[in-house]
């Protein structure tokens, strides 16, 4: 029976739905974490009188019969909305107002790129993120630094002893892309770009469509619980009715094999 077949893809896509939800909801308190969201296609249908057959040679049908075989899973698309801003005070806490992501370098030599701008200097002074990967262009904070200060276009000033004004040490550079939901997630609030995303756009903050930089914040992850878990709730639901249609398909073929035994 095709019930079977069609509430069967209707459960196992709720299933991947759930996973996509619990993710979000698991990441609630992640640094410039972006939800997810589970986008959804029927298959392909059954024809069993195709719309406008002739059913004389004068008159045609005005609707036909088609039967639906389910529902497929085709995309888990990444939000990139804006995350609350939490003050933390860090002179290496940094957030993007606007669009942008930063650039750091991985252990390969190869660029990915985050919203997370939580960083911090490790033992020869580089300014690196929380697993020690340097953020790209490379900076290198003197280590008798008394004070660090980056400004909106991401130009970073440091006041060292026995100086009256700050010296520039230089400036971080930004990039987009044209089509960010198409990056790939690596974890640890990374992405890395892909044919879909584009090549990165790189510029200064403030110019060219990127957004500007501000120092002493954390952006916080963009889930909004309430949504997820009304999303839950209804995912559950849907689940749960598809198994009943299950249980009914089932029930009408073992009226069929009673009948049949009668």
């Amino acid at each position: 029976m095709r019930s079977l077949f069609s509430a069967a893809s209707g459960m196992n896509a709720q299933t991947l739905n759930m996973d996509v939800i619990s993710n979000n909801l698991a990441n609630i308190n992640t640094v410039g974490f972006k939800k997810s969201r589970t986008e959804f296609q029927d298959l392909i249908y059954q024809t069993l009188r195709e719309p406008g057959a002739r059913s004389s040679i004068t008159t045609e049908i005005p609707t036909g019969i088609q039967v639906g075989l389910g529902v497929k899973p085709v995309a888990v698309n990444r939000v990139f909305s804006q995350g609350n801003f939490k003050h933390t005070g860090g002179a290496l806490d940094m957030v993007i107002e606007g669009d942008g992501f930063f650039q750091v370098s991985m252990p390969d030599g190869a660029i990915a790129f985050t919203r997370d701008g939580t960083f911090s200097k490790d033992s020869t002074g580089r300014v690196v993120t929380n697993d020690g990967y340097p953020l790209e262009p490379a900076l290198t904070i003197p280590a008798d630094t008394i004070s660090i200060t980056i400004g909106n276009d991401g130009t970073i000033s440091i006041l060292r002893p026995g100086e009256n004004e700050a010296t520039e040490l230089g400036t971080i550079q930004l990039v987009k892309f044209v089509n960010p939901a198409g990056l790939k997630s690596l974890g640890k609030n990374l992405f890395m770009n892909t044919a879909s995303s584009g090549d990165p756009i790189q510029g200064t903050p403030g110019l060219e469509g990127l957004g500007t930089i501000a120092q002493g914040y954390q952006e916080m992850s963009n889930v909004d619980i309430v949504e997820e878990l009304v999303g839950m709730i209804i995912a559950q639901r849907a689940y749960e009715t598809c198994s009943k249609a299950i249980q009914a398909a089932d029930g009408i073929l073992r009226n069929a094999l009673t009948i049949g035994r009668g």
